[in-house]
């Protein structure tokens, strides 16, 4: 179980604080879903949970365990909009293992079955990949590590129709392994398997029916 409270991020530099006293429960194997436009803080959520950002206020637990950065950076994957857009490796291979030479072949094999990449040749160019390929090599980046839970800012963004709908239906199979919070400025297409819906606005989070949602659609 994830669960923020009164979590508040106020830089100096800012006059508003970006989040305003949030607090949020994901139970283990569900998929949260935060709504929100451009500016609305939902990327400063998602940096604090992967431990790259520190809350100025309030606590974050995990299965009633008080977490710092340190705790977080372990807990959580963070895989950032346009995530291909920051590949390295030359080969699918070298992506995964970047950061882990000890990767055994069980376990990139694993990581790559999880979100059906496995038929292609671990030599292949990740610019070689379609969009959608590519957007699923960077979740398996974020596997190989074993995350507890997957944090994802706008995963179908960029993505054409088609693509958009295989990537849903992968977060849903995904989620019945990890804890997922998605972040995103559209709840089309994500709101149908998302467990828990929040809307974000002006640093506020506030808790919202699937259904309230599908009606603004």
């Amino acid at each position: 179980m994830l669960h923020l409270t009164n979590l508040t991020y106020h830089p100096t530099a800012c006059h508003q604080p970006i989040l305003k006293a949030i607090n949020l429960e994901l139970a283990p194997q569900k998929m949260g879903l935060v709504i929100g436009p451009s500016g609305s803080g939902k990327t400063t959520l998602l940096e604090i949970l992967a431990g790259l950002a520190e809350q100025t206020a309030g606590s974050l637990y995990w299965r009633e365990q008080e977490l710092n950065s340190l705790y977080l950076q372990q807990l959580s994957g963070l895989v950032f909009q346009f995530p291909e857009r920051h590949f390295c490796g030359g080969t699918i291979l070298e992506e995964l293992r970047l950061g882990h030479p000890e990767l055994t072949r069980d376990r990139i094999d694993q990581a790559l079955a999880e979100v059906g990449l496995e038929h292609l040749p671990l030599s292949t160019s990740p610019n070689s990949l379609s969009g959608g390929q590519q957007r699923r090599l960077a979740f398996a980046v974020q596997l190989i590590r074993q995350p507890h839970l997957l944090l994802l800012d706008e995963p179908t963004a960029g993505l054409d129709w088609s693509m958009r709908r295989q990537l849903v239906n992968l977060l849903a199979k995904l989620k019945t392994h990890w804890s997922l919070l998605v972040v995103s400025h559209d709840a089309a297409e994500l709101v149908d398997i998302a467990d828990q819906c929040w809307t974000l606005h002006q640093g506020e989070l506030v808790s919202v029916e699937k259904e309230g949602l599908r009606s603004e659609e």
